[in-house]
């Protein structure tokens, strides 16, 4: 609906503009006449007051004008490196007319590398809206468009969603060419591709597609950019955009991208065969074909040595379990199965629970809930305070309902533990698919016991095995079974194992002690 309105809201000034310019122009090209061009651009740009429009003589002979977005520039660089050069008296223009004038001062006075001409309104428009200079000359028909982008922008710094231990400090930030520099610097390789793509009509959002040529798919990397070509949408303004309109299952729990804001990950997603997308004015980068056990992997997995990094993996992998099972299986035990707990437990659990006029169900739901609240809340508040609130309202809250009686002690524990545990995932978007599958799951245990888990999970299951992210299956290396993939899996192989292009690094080192 949102989609709609603008574009009829486009459609209307489309129409104004159509009519201001019927009068004045008959093409969308430039004319000889400097006067006619000024005002044809000054139409287009009408009541923007950032766009900024100086008249000069080029050489000191040629009428000319200038114009650009303030704050998209850089201005300095304006100065010294267009300004000057142009209105140098020093400067003689060509004895030839005609192009030979736009060519003499793209080759020879202006020093900035990034030049172009162009005689199409809609193009300069479009080149003045990302950045550029656009240059216009008495008697000219084209335009010099000088790139300068500049204004204020964000520094690559540390990330403020992925912390790790051991690994690099950079972020991407909302620049596009930022972000796909700090890729460069990682893959110093010709056979790194980005593929630039424009999303959305009004908008003009710049999409790139990067990934490592030989090493991806060409089928994926087709599927991909088939499908973001044929998006048809006004606005994109973050790569969750992009996300959406192009993933293959769009009401699965669970994502089919991974979505990172730090350049090794991308690296290392590409270094596998994968496609990534970086959205221009959104930090985070996207990449697919996922699959369960990548959103499981992080960073320190492969920074770490092996015993810890496989350490962690399962104590994670665990964690994971305990997110999704660990209240369902409390509400179970203690509703339906109550031999299967032992005795002195039980009598715990018992006492604790004398007085609540809540059954297990609704207590464990009324709980998550809360603990929901503030987790958001806490995210959404400033950050200063955010914390703060989140954990002295846990607090709080919980020691004042479990005095109050109106829940029990055990579950408030259990919730919390389940909290911790969703912690423990290291993605993000992952983790959301197992907030969201809990309640189900409580649910069912309170219905049907540990039947209802069993049956839970077998939904799932099947739910996960018929589940492919652009071709691949969700769950491999395990369904399909992969002896290949199962490398990095459940668990990881030594780093030199992971390698097949190249030799074991254990061969290479014994080579050079026997040598």
């Amino acid at each position: 609906m949102l989609g709609k309105i603008y574009r009829k809201k486009a459609k209307t000034t489309k129409v104004f503009l159509d009519k201001a310019t019927s009068h004045q122009m008959d093409n969308d090209c430039l004319t000889s006449s400097l006067k006619v061009n000024e005002t044809r651009l000054r139409v287009i740009f009408q009541d923007c007051s950032d766009v900024n429009f100086r008249s000069f003589q080029v050489c000191g002979q040629k009428n000319a004008f200038l114009l650009y977005i303030d704050g998209l520039i850089d201005e300095k660089q304006l100065e010294e490196s267009l300004m000057k050069p142009l209105m140098s008296s020093a400067s003689t223009e060509p004895s030839n007319s005609g192009q030979g004038l736009l060519s003499f001062l793209q080759n020879q006075l202006i020093t900035i590398s990034q030049v172009k001409q162009t005689a199409d309104f809609l193009k300069i428009e479009q080149e003045i809206l990302k950045g550029s200079v656009a240059i216009c000359i008495d008697e000219q028909t084209a335009a010099i468009l000088v790139s300068v982008p500049g204004g204020n922008t964000r520094s690559v710094e540390q990330p403020s969603t992925e912390n790790t231990v051991r690994g690099s400090r950079d972020s991407f930030t909302e620049i596009l060419r930022t972000n796909t520099s700090l890729i460069r610097r990682k893959v110093r390789s010709s056979r790194l591709k980005i593929e630039m793509l424009t999303v959305g009509d009004i908008t003009q959002t710049e999409v790139a597609i990067v990934y490592m040529k030989g090493i991806t798919n060409e089928s994926t990397l087709q599927d991909i950019k088939t499908r973001i070509q044929d998006i048809q949408i006004d606005v994109v303004l973050e790569s969750g955009y992009i996300e959406q309109l192009i993933e293959e299952r769009s009401f699965s729990p669970f994502p089919q991208f991974l979505v990172t804001e730090r350049p090794d990950y991308v690296v290392s997603a590409l270094l596998q065969g994968q496609v990534v997308i970086i959205t221009d004015g959104s930090p985070f980068a996207i990449s697919a074909p996922m699959t369960f056990w990548g959103f499981l992997q992080a960073g320190e997995d492969y920074y770490e040595r092996l015993i810890y990094a496989n350490l962690i993996r399962f104590i994670r992998l665990g964690f994971t379990m305990i997110a999704l099972l660990l209240p369902s299986l409390y509400v179970a035990l203690t509703t339906f199965h109550q031999q299967m707990i032992p005795t002195n437990l039980l009598l715990s659990i018992a006492a604790a629970r004398e007085g609540v006029p809540f059954p297990a169900l609704v207590e464990a739901v009324l709980l998550e809930v809360t603990f929901e609240g503030l987790r958001e809340a806490g995210v959404r508040l400033p950050k200063q305070i955010g914390q703060a609130v989140s954990i002295v309202g846990g607090l709080v809250v919980g020691q004042a309902a479990v005095q109050a009686g109106i829940v029990s002690a055990p579950m408030v524990i259990v919730v919390s533990l389940t909290g911790i545990a969703s912690f423990a995932i290291p993605r993000y978007n992952f983790s959301l698919a197992f907030r969201i599958l809990r309640f189900p799951m409580i649910l069912l245990a309170g219905m049907f016991g540990l039947y209802g888990i069993a049956v839970g999970l077998l939904i799932i299951l099947v739910h996960l095995s018929g589940l492919k992210s652009f071709g691949v299956p969700y769950l491999f290396p395990t369904a399909p079974v992969s002896l290949q993939g199962l490398k990095d899996a459940l668990f990881r192989a030594p780093l030199w194992t992971l390698y097949l292009h190249q030799q074991p690094l254990g061969k290479k080192l014994k080579g050079k002690e026997s040598g």
